[in-house]
């Protein structure tokens, strides 16, 4: 298989966009309230987890972003319109489809899967947009 050249500025970049879409999206402002209503996470618990679900997400992230530059690498993208389109169908493929059943399986509420889906959806548009963008 030939290497796929990674940009790991605009990794970086991608990995700082998905933060601040989290951090933005269950703030105040947005989704933490109905997001606790529907799980049970107190402000107290919320905080006291922090430390663990940040570590956690930063790698996490960390992952996405380098899986997505090689996708988008390997797929021949090199401008935003088509790396926010690759990040769109890879948010359909991976998250939409293993996010949705868990409506049917565990029962988890509609409102619970479209606040999670949804923070993943803009985070992962956006990350493909710059992926695919700064080649």
């Amino acid at each position: 298989m030939p290497s796929i050249p990674i940009n790991w500025l605009a990794v970086i970049v991608a990995v700082v966009i998905r933060m601040a879409v989290g951090t933005a999206w269950y703030s105040p402002a947005l989704f933490v309230k109905p997001w606790q209503a529907l799980t049970g996470v107190t402000p107290e618990s919320m905080k006291a987890g922090m430390g663990k679900a940040v570590g956690v997400d930063v790698v996490m992230s960390v992952i996405m972003a380098f899986a997505m530059a090689n996708i988008i690498g390997a797929s021949g993208i090199t401008d935003w319109l088509n790396g926010a389109l690759a990040g769109l169908w890879l948010w359909v493929g991976f998250v939409l489809a293993t996010h949705l059943p868990l409506w049917g399986y565990e029962n988890r509420p509609l409102k619970l899967i479209a606040i999670n889906a949804g923070s993943n959806l803009v985070s992962m548009v956006l990350m493909g947009a710059v992926l695919g963008g700064w080649r």
